[in-house]
């Protein structure tokens, strides 16, 4: 019971954060900050296909781009999420000439896995695609994601060598590459995540797989970013939480892990007494590490 709360709460947590206005995020941004809002990336009237894209004001022709990947426990929240405890980080992304690309995804609720990793890599795609008329340099794309968003950037940037077609929409090939992975807190393998024996049906990993993990091991398998560790992974960033009680941080431990097994550039950060999400993450040594992958990978 205890382990099904861990991974309830995985969701609950998050949906504090949800209830952020347009007028909140747009307020985190520096003034001047040029935004594109809910551009639809996969030719459909879906509220989860759009996008947002926020450049800076240096008048460059194009920026490097960070694209934000929201949590919410694959069921809840939108791509305004994690924005509101994480300000200083996006000011200073924009402060230093890099432009945001916030996506939103159908949650588990709508539609399960895989189409949340096919949403992502649609709107990757789509922005590879676009990249000239948003400013955007196609060729230094960076994922950054947080809890659930964090599982989904961490499978998009291990999985984006391997030619998965069932991660993709339309089961063709996609074009962009990610050069770096900012991964705050997301699951990595959801064979060994804390709670995947609950038979729970509210639990988060049970409804994105479409049952428990127990009697979806290959499936979870499948989700499971470690699956796709190999030695042409774009470098990572590991941001945990010592306290997290709904992402367990051995996730992060064994992930950097494997990474350094394999001979894929990483570093891990754990967050003293840290939960699961906030301020806590937002402070000055972790935007400086940020930036020294930022800067080294995507200048």
């Amino acid at each position: 019971m205890k382990k099904t709360l861990f991974l309830i709460g995985f969701a609950l947590l998050s949906l504090k954060i949800s209830a952020q206005t347009f007028k909140l995020v747009t307020d985190v941004f520096p003034a001047g900050t040029v935004h594109y809002d809910n551009i639809p990336y996969a030719n459909d009237t879906l509220k989860k296909h759009l996008l947002d894209i926020y450049l800076p004001t240096t008048g460059k022709s194009s920026y490097p781009v960070v694209i934000w990947i929201h949590g919410g426990a694959w069921m809840s929240n939108d791509k305004y999420a994690d924005m509101g405890y994480m300000k200083n980080t996006l000011k200073e992304f924009i402060d230093k000439g890099y432009a945001v690309a916030s996506i939103d995804y159908r949650w588990s609720t709508m539609a399960i896995f895989p189409a949340q990793i096919q949403d992502c890599n649609q709107a990757l795609e789509f922005i590879y695609q676009n990249a000239d008329k948003y400013k955007l340099d196609k060729n230094r794309m960076a994922l950054i994601g947080f809890s659930a968003g964090g599982h989904l950037a961490n499978l998009v940037g291990l999985s984006n060598n391997n030619n998965v077609k069932d991660f993709y929409a339309d089961g063709k090939k996609l074009h962009f590459k990610i050069k770096v992975v900012l991964d705050f807190y997301g699951p990595s393998d959801f064979l060994a995540l804390k709670g995947n024996d609950s038979n729970d049906p509210r639990n988060p990993v049970t409804l994105l797989l479409g049952g428990p993990v127990n009697d979806n091991p290959g499936k979870a398998k499948t989700a499971s970013p470690v699956t796709y560790i190999d030695k042409n992974d774009p470098p990572f960033l590991i941001v945990q939480g010592e306290k997290d009680e709904s992402v367990n941080p051995d996730q992060s431990i064994s992930l950097s892990e494997k990474l350094k097994s394999a001979g894929v550039k990483n570093d891990l950060i754990i967050v003293p007494n840290a939960p699961h999400y906030g301020v806590m993450f937002d402070v000055e040594n972790i935007r400086k590490k940020i930036f020294e992958y930022l800067d080294e990978y995507l200048r």
